[in-house]
C-alpha cells in the first residue's frame, strides 16, 4: 500500500472541479485475503491545493539604504583609494548585504542587488511554503472517520457523499474516473436521501 501519493492534474477548470474532493474519503469493502467475508473498512485524507504561479519578489527602491566604501585588501591602490565596496540595508526586513568583490562600484552594486534579492525571495518562499503547509494541515484534519466526506461501499456497489446526502450506485464506472455526476451534483449542492 502507499502511505502518501502526489499528483498534479492539469487542465482548465481541473481545481474548480477536484477541489470538492478535499476530506476524509471512507473505503468499505471485503479484501481478497478475508476468509470470513467481513467488511473492512479504510480512510484516505485528500487535500486539493491549487498550482500557485511563483511570484518575483518586487523591491521597493525608497525600502533600500546604501553605502559606499573602499573595499581595502588585494587589489591595489584602486580598492584602497575609490569606494567601489557596495552595502545594502532592506530597510522593511533589516536585511543587510556587502558586496566588494569587483573592481567597480557599479558591478559591486549589480551584485549587491542579485543578493539582497535572492534573500528576500528565499524568506518569503519560505513564508509561503509555512502559509501552504498549515492550509494543507487544516484540509486533511485528523483522518478521523467521523470527518468523512465520502463512502465507498464496494459490497454494495455505491459512493454515498455525506455532505449533499446523496448516492451514486455505479462504483466500477467512477473508480475508473467518470466522476462528473458526483461534481455536477456538489456543484449545484443538490440534496439527495442519505443511506
Amino acid at each position: 500500500g502507499y502511505k502518501d501519493v502526489t499528483f498534479e492534474i492539469a487542465g482548465k477548470g481541473a481545481y474548480s472541479a477536484y477541489r470538492y474532493e478535499t476530506g476524509v474519503h471512507r473505503v468499505q469493502r471485503v479484501p481478497a485475503t478475508e476468509k470470513m467475508g467481513r467488511v473492512h473498512t479504510s480512510t484516505c485524507s485528500v487535500a486539493v491545493l491549487p498550482i500557485r504561479k511563483k511570484p518575483k519578489y518586487h523591491i521597493n527602491p525608497t525600502d533600500i539604504d546604501m553605502e559606499f566604501c573602499k573595499s581595502g585588501g588585494k587589489g591595489g591602490q584602486n580598492v584602497n583609494k575609490v569606494e567601489t565596496a557596495v552595502r545594502l540595508i532592506h530597510k522593511p526586513t533589516g536585511m543587510e548585504v556587502r558586496c566588494s568583490g569587483e573592481r567597480s562600484q557599479m558591478r559591486n552594486r549589480e551584485r549587491a542587488m542579485e543578493m539582497l534579492q535572492a534573500r528576500l525571495e528565499l524568506v518569503h518562499d519560505e513564508e509561503e511554503a509555512k502559509k501552504h503547509a498549515s492550509e494543507r494541515k487544516s484540509q486533511i484534519g485528523t483522518a478521523d472517520r467521523s470527518e468523512k466526506i465520502r463512502t465507498y461501499n464496494f459490497p454494495q456497489n455505491r459512493i454515498t457523499d455525506h455532505r449533499i446526502k446523496k448516492s451514486w450506485y455505479a462504483i466500477e464506472k467512477m473508480m475508473q474516473g467518470e466522476l462528473e455526476p458526483i461534481f455536477s451534483a456538489l456543484a449545484s449542492g443538490e440534496q439527495g436521501t442519505d443511506e
